[in-house]
């Protein structure tokens, strides 16, 4: 049974109307959770202790892991809670600070996945300029522009979103406080909210994502004019971890956020947004660790062992 006493706050419905299935997701969300802790904790210890770890590449690489920890525990102990027991119930408060921090998370990991494919461009396309274009101080005024749109986003689009006059009933059909669901809670007018998530949408996700093709396309057709099959492994390694994250966080962040409207698309919708909160965080690390052998090498460094066999 769902505890429906929500005075001042919301109910988060999440998969209450499958009591079996919020057990499993429990146990699975927990288990993601930790790994998520774990590994972005080592991947932010290598990349500080290491120095051969400090480089551009690590650099970003540091801020994503940085991003993916505080991302997942803006979300995931609330929800832990709520598939745990009856109580669904969130905060007015607590509601506004998830979906503040949930806002700026997720647009700053737009911003950065787009600048390190620019990264990965400059380093297969422009091998010699390298060191000479992405030079430290370049990097961290990329970083932080990442964050300040990440900051600038979610001050634009969360008051408007918690000034709407929401349903009697204030159930959210989610699992957390996300701007589409808030939005489908309200029984005013929501025209200019809409509107206002279909251009955030478009520049947030649609434009960075282009620019991260575009930047894959010249680093595929630089690839394929490599005459050594040893050279064109070599230059596609260094890019195949930030695709294949791109391409997980990208399809999970469309399928939430430009799904159509209908009932099952919405619930459909609601086991992306869990991969997109819990399941692209967790991921992230594995994908740089078991992919890159300079992270192996510098894990085994670490524990004092032999980090170059």
């Amino acid at each position: 049974m769902v505890n429906h006493s929500s005075p001042g706050g919301f109910l988060l419905l999440g998969f209450s109307e499958h009591p079996r299935l919020e057990k499993i997701l429990f146990v699975v969300v927990l288990c993601s959770y930790l790994l998520t802790l774990l590994g972005n904790t080592l991947i932010l210890l290598l990349s500080t202790l290491d120095l051969r770890l400090h480089s551009p590449m690590y650099f970003f690489l540091s801020n994503l892991s940085f991003l993916d920890l505080c991302f997942t525990t803006t979300c995931v102990p609330q929800m832990l809670v709520n598939l745990w027991g009856p109580t669904k119930t969130i905060s007015f408060l607590g509601c506004s600070v998830q979906l503040f921090i949930f806002m700026l998370l997720g647009t700053t990991e737009c911003i950065l996945l787009t600048v390190m494919a620019f990264d990965r461009y400059v380093a297969v396309c422009q091998p010699l300029h390298y060191a000479t274009i992405i030079h430290p101080r370049l990097c961290r005024q990329l970083a932080a522009v990442a964050w300040a749109i990440g900051l600038a986003q979610s001050i634009i689009q969360t008051p408007p979103t918690l000034k709407l006059p929401f349903c009697a009933h204030r159930q959210i059909d989610d699992f957390l406080c996300e701007v589409p669901s808030l939005i489908r809670l309200s029984c005013g007018d929501t025209t200019y909210n809409e509107i206002q998530m279909a251009v955030a949408s478009v520049f947030i996700v649609v434009v960075p994502l282009s620019l991260i093709l575009v930047s894959y396309g010249a680093i595929a057709r630089a690839v394929l004019r490599i005459s050594s099959a040893k050279g064109r492994r070599k230059a596609f390694g260094t890019c195949s971890s930030h695709l294949i994250v791109v391409t997980l966080f990208y399809s999970s962040v469309i399928a939430v956020y430009l799904q159509p409207k209908n009932p099952y698309a919405q619930e459909r919708g609601k086991f992306f947004g869990l991969f997109y909160a819990v399941g692209t965080p967790t991921l992230n690390p594995l994908v740089y660790t078991l992919r890159n052998k300079e992270v192996k090498r510098a894990f085994w460094r670490l524990l004092g062992k032999d980090g170059e066999s």
